[in-house]
This record gives C-alpha cells, sequence and structure tokens, in this order.
C-alpha cells in the first residue's frame, strides 16, 4: 500500500467535543449491547441516592426500543456555569470529562462517594443515541433538553412546567443501534442492576417497567431493609450450609489514623456444599463483574483469619499447608466497598485496581472475622476443617500429579528456584530479566507455589530459528525444562500435550523501560513461534511492574502518608493530581531503574502478590492466525529491515501512544 511521502502538521485531526467516544465507542463503553450506556444513567440516579437526596430509582423500558431512567434526587444543575457559559445540564451531556464527583475532598462537595471518576457517563450515553431527552425538576420548575444525532442539541433548555412539587431527573435514551451488535437492552442485565442498587442502599426502592405492546407496563420492584444480608440469603436459597452467615459493615470516622472519613465495607459471607468461591462485588455503588482489589483483600482476610483460627485450636496436622483457595473454595460472598478516590480498570469499571481497596477491605474484614470466629465455635471449626479437607485434597492431588511425571523430568536448571508445591495448577514460574531482579524476586516470592528463573539479559530472537536447534540457545533450553514441555509450532497446537506442564501460571517479569519491553517482545516471539500451546491454553502472562513510586508525607488527621505506583508517565500525572486534590503538598516521585532495585517487599506488593500485582493475559488472535504470523514476520525476520523502516515511518506513532 502506498503511504504519504511527508507528514505535517496539516495531517493531525483533532476530535473534539463527544466524536471521539463515536470514533471508537469500545474504548468507552461495552459494545456488545446499549446495556453498559444506560447504567450510566441508572449510576448517577445511584450516586443521588448514595448522597441521601433520592429513595426511588425508577426505569421504564419501552416497546420502541428506549429506556427511561427517573429518581427523586435534587436534579441536575440547570444554572449558567460560571466559565462554559452554557446551563450545567448541557454541559454534563455534551462534554467528556464534566461533572459534579471530582471535588471529593471539598468541603460540601457535591458528591463526598461516587461511581464517577472521569466525568465521561452519560456523555457517552448521549454520544450514542439517536435522540436522548432530559427532564430536570427543580427549584419549583421543569426543564426540558433534548439532543438528537449522538449529542446534537434539538431543542435547547426550556422550561415546560411551573410550581412543581417535587425534585429529581428523568433521562430517556434512544441507544443508536450502529455501534452495538445488538441494539436492545438486555433486561436480565437491568434488573441486576437495580437490584444491585436496592441492596446496596438499604431503604432505597427500585423499580423496573416493562411496556407492553398495548401500552400497559409490567413492574417489578426490589426492596431490601437489611441489605447484603437479605440478598445473599435470597442468592443462596435452599443450598446446604455449613456455618452461619459472617456479616457486618465498618466505615471510618473522623478520627480513623488510616482512611477517610465515610471510606469503608460491607460485607456478608456463607460457606456452602457446593459453591466454588462465587459472588458478587461492589465499589461505591458501581458493579464490578471482574472483581479487584476489594475481592482479594476479602479472600486475604477470610485466609488469615481462619488460619489463625486453625493454629490457635490444635487443628493444622503436620506438614499440611492452607492456602488462600482452601478457605475461598466453598464460599458465597457479596462484598461493597465505599473509596474516596477509586481506581477501575477501563471505563466499564468491571475491575478494581487501586491497592488501597485491598487494604482496605483485609485490615477491616480480618480483625471482625476473628473475633466472629471466636463468638461462632461451631461454625468457626466446621469452617475449619472444610478448608483442612480442601487442602488434604489439593496435597493428594499433588502427589499424583508428581509420581505422573517423576520419570521423564530432565535435570532442572540449577539457577531456577523451585516453588514447594508439586500441584501444576497453583504453581507460578517467574522470568525475570537479570540476575538483580532475580534476586530480589526470590526473596519477594511466596516460597509455596512461585518459583523464580533468572535469564541473562536479552535471549535470542528465535523468529527464524527451526525447532530443532531451537533448544541450543541456553536459556531457551533452560525455560523449556523448566516448564516441562518441548518446543512445537502454532500446526501442532492442537495436538500437543500439556500434561507435563510444570506451572499453570507463568510470568514474563522485566523492567518497565524500553530495554525490559524489548527483552518482554523476544520471549512473547519465542512462546508465539516455539511454545504456541502454552498461550492457547491460557497459561502466559506479563507481569507489569511499575516505573515510578510515589511518596507522600502526612497531611493532617485524614491524609496519612501514603506511598503508591505508578505503572507509566500518564498514570504518574493521573496520580500526582489526584494527590494533589486531596491536599497532599509534600509529594515525591521517583523512577526505578530496573527490578532489582526495588526491595523485595515493594516488588512483591506492586508485581508478584495475587492480591495486589497486575498481569496481562497473552492470548492468541481470534480468527486472523495468518495476519498475526505475517506482523511477526515483518516485525521479528531478519529480512524485514526495509518493511520495519517504512512502517516505523509511517505508523510508528501508533506504538508511541
Amino acid at each position: 500500500m502506498a503511504t504519504k511521502s511527508n507528514y505535517n502538521a496539516g495531517d493531525l485531526d483533532v476530535l473534539r467535543g463527544l466524536a471521539p467516544v463515536k470514533q471508537v465507542p469500545s474504548m468507552y463503553t461495552r459494545v456488545t449491547s446499549p446495556a453498559h450506556i444506560i447504567q450510566e444513567v441508572i449510576d448517577n440516579a445511584a450516586d443521588e441516592a448514595l448522597a441521601g437526596y433520592a429513595k426511588h430509582i425508577t426505569v421504564s423500558m419501552h416497546v420502541d426500543g428506549s429506556v427511561t431512567v427517573e429518581d427523586d434526587g435534587r436534579g441536575i444543575p440547570v444554572d449558567i456555569h460560571p466559565l462554559e457559559k452554557v446551563p450545567g445540564v448541557q454541559l454534563i451531556f455534551t462534554e467528556l470529562h464534566s461533572g459534579g464527583k471530582f471535588r471529593k475532598k471539598q468541603e460540601g462537595a457535591a458528591y463526598s462517594f461516587s461511581g464517577g471518576l472521569h466525568g465521561v457517563g452519560v456523555s457517552v450515553t448521549n454520544a450514542l443515541s439517536t435522540r436522548l431527552e432530559v427532564e430536570v425538576r427543580r427549584d419549583g420548575k421543569a426543564h426540558q433538553m433534548v439532543f438528537t444525532d449522538g449529542g446534537h442539541i434539538d431543542t435547547p433548555l426550556t422550561v415546560v412546567g411551573k410550581n412543581i412539587k417535587t425534585t429529581g431527573t428523568t433521562v430517556r435514551a434512544w441507544p443508536d443501534g450502529k455501534y452495538f451488535d445488538t441494539p436492545k437492552v438486555p433486561v436480565g442485565e437491568i434488573e441486576r442492576i437495580l437490584c444491585a442498587k436496592s441492596v446496596l442502599l438499604p431503604g432505597v426502592v427500585s423499580l423496573l417497567r416493562i411496556e407492553q405492546k398495548d401500552g400497559s407496563f409490567e413492574e417489578k420492584s426490589w426492596f431490601y431493609k437489611n441489605g447484603l444480608r437479605d440478598y445473599l440469603d435470597e442468592l443462596c436459597g435452599d443450598s446446604a450450609t455449613v456455618a452461619d452467615q459472617f456479616s457486618g459493615e465498618y466505615y471510618a470516622s473522623e478520627t480513623d489514623e488510616f482512611f477517610s472519613m465515610g471510606e469503608g465495607v460491607s460485607w456478608a459471607v456463607r460457606w456452602l456444599e457446593d459453591v466454588s468461591g462465587t459472588g458478587e462485588s461492589y465499589v461505591n455503588l458501581i458493579p464490578t463483574p471482574s472483581g479487584g482489589t476489594h475481592v482479594t483483600g476479602l479472600r486475604a482476610a477470610i485466609y488469615e483469619a481462619v488460619k489463625s483460627f486453625a493454629e490457635s485450636h490444635g487443628m493444622m496436622n503436620k506438614g499440611l499447608r492452607l492456602t488462600p483457595d482452601d478457605t475461598w473454595r466453598n464460599l458465597r460472598f457479596v462484598v461493597a466497598a465505599k473509596i474516596l478516590e477509586p481506581q477501575f480498570r477501563g471505563q466499564t469499571k468491571e475491575h478494581l485496581d487501586s491497592r488501597e481497596g485491598h487494604k482496605l477491605v483485609l485490615d477491616t474484614v480480618k480483625p471482625h472475622m476473628e473475633a466472629w470466629l471466636v463468638s461462632h465455635l461451631d461454625s468457626a471449626k466446621a469452617i475449619t476443617e472444610l478448608a483442612l479437607s480442601n487442602a488434604r485434597a489439593r496435597l493428594n492431588e499433588g502427589k499424583k500429579v508428581e509420581r505422573k511425571r517423576s520419570s521423564g523430568v530432565s535435570a532442572l536448571p540449577g539457577k531456577l528456584t523451585e516453588a514447594e508445591s508439586n500441584n501444576p495448577a497453583e504453581c507460578e514460574l517467574f522470568l525475570v530479566e537479570g540476575d538483580s531482579a532475580g534476586g530480589s524476586a526470590k526473596q519477594a516470592r511466596n516460597k509455596a507455589n512461585q518459583a523464580i528463573l533468572p535469564l541473562k539479559g536479552k535471549i535470542e530472537n528465535t523468529w527464524e530459528v527451526s525447532a530443532d536447534s531451537v533448544l541450543g540457545n541456553s536459556e531457551v533450553h533452560d525455560i523449556a525444562v523448566a516448564m516441562g514441555i518441548d518446543p512445537h509450532s502454532i500446526a501442532d497446537i492442537e495436538k500437543t500435550d500439556l500434561s507435563n506442564l510444570r506451572y499453570h501460571t507463568l510470568a514474563i517479569m522485566a523492567d518497565a523501560d524500553d530495554d525490559g519491553r524489548h527483552i518482554s517482545t523476544l520471549l512473547l516471539t519465542l512462546f508465539f513461534r516455539h511454545f504456541p500451546a502454552v498461550i492457547a491454553a491460557g497459561h502466559l502472562y506479563i507481569a507489569q511492574a511499575p516505573l515510578y513510586r510515589i511518596d507522600t508525607s502526612s497531611a493532617g488527621k485524614n491524609r496519612p502518608a501514603r506511598k503508591l505506583y505508578a505503572m507509566d508517565d500518564p498514570e504518574l500525572e493521573a496520580t500526582v493530581d489526584r494527590l494533589s486534590k486531596e491536599g497532599y503538598r509534600d509529594i515525591k516521585t521517583s523512577r526505578f531503574k530496573g527490578l532489582g532495585e526495588m526491595n523485595p517487599g515493594e516488588l512483591w506488593e506492586t508485581t508478584m502478590s495475587p492480591d495486589t500485582r497486575r498481569m496481562l493475559q497473552v492470548r492468541l488472535p481470534e480468527g486472523d492466525l495468518d495476519a498475526a504470523l505475517q506482523l511477526f514476520n515483518s516485525l521479528m525476520g531478519k529480512k524485514e529491515a526495509a518493511w520495519r523502516r517504512n512502517w516505523m515511518s509511517s505508523k510508528g506513532y501508533q506504538v508511541s501512544e
């Protein structure tokens, strides 16, 4: 394909207003259906309830495909913004990164806690709808504004009623089907969202109205007097229980030394005979189906409390070791955290990334559970015995695996620091850049299930190395022997036997700089070319180490000293900006020169702990494997230097982005 030889400022485009959302909608919402853009409106109504101003949330699904969301809160501001010179309601629906949820630390803030972070919620709803109508009731008047064609103002803000006795906001949106796999809003998902709002907001009534062809409405409502406790009972139904329900809540007061006032967690947990670590989690009323640090905090709290009880009551057999999975396997839970400045993974907020979330839940739930176990001895012994039974079953399974493969294992590399466990399903191997980082990783690791294999600098580019000779490279040989499988081709994925794979998690752990990315690329090339079945089975990951550390001094009674980390420059800038808004002034940043510069505690917390690390799973491309092979051949082939120069000249900016 011919490319333009010169590249100048005239070739640059700037997307303004809602144009970025329409250009790449998947960056801002899920595109499988319009459910998430409707959820954004529901979340705003729930934030009004969380702030104490709304008691009812009503969602009406119409036969024409539109959806109406109504609340009885304060009503979106309709006065003129002092800087933008447009009504507040117009600003919220037409400008990304606008809203009333940024000043949470300020006295008298409109919202102290909310799911909204970036102010892109309902503006995305507007951008991806053919029509959107908003009515605001406040100050004794009803105001209406209408948008069409993805955010264009059809009817400016107009007073349509006076002497109005109620307050609140009503939004009706017609999702634009061209942006979604299906234009239909799934009823089941909206039901789950509304149910969750009532669960997390005891005393708030959520109502779903579904219009029928004759114009009538079928209705379903949710109301939970006791919140999470009642909801978990409903979820468990008639399932056989092993112990009493463990539930509670805690929210920080003005005198709390570690958390801001109002931050905290509520939880409900039950142990069943046939459930495998399933449950629901929320942050500031936002469902987090992919979990995150608040869930890992709950998991750690339960594990540490049960382990402590087992040890103190003489229930641990010699040679038996409990793991978090043993205590989590038969558990059903609901956990809801309130965090002042939550950090999510992506705009859809399905996964909480804030490390503070882990500490908040762990430090809160663990002492409560320790006290509960002591005061509920029958339940405590039943829970502990169940966990020990899981541990014994896991240990026996590990012995079976070891016997099955013991005769065929080659001598393991001398520089490999092995894990104690023999069960591949729970074992992790970290391929670490350099001896220095390898030394820190050895000290940081969980000896029970984490193994370390240090690598000397950059391994060979193996893209054009044959399978017969690839093991001639000592580093590749050590990796293959440590894994326990032989090299194979992409064509052999289906028939490759992975039963001898010694670790079900293989993590590439390199520095967060350019050299580290180069080493990661070479290792990815090795796995894609010579061990693709490992990728296809979902065993390969990239451990994301931070590039920066941020330290703050204490900034008053509710702002203790903090230590945070940032993966890259944009995250560093966002973190420093957030801390400044929270009132911190003495903010110091430092850049890690590499993994070897981290002390073991930092390396464990940021990169190796399952509770707080960030790991990217590597997957094979779906559907177009040939295109991926061609791209790798162009990027890694020795004879493709001219192509790479042309590509970097025309498209290299995509990499920097």
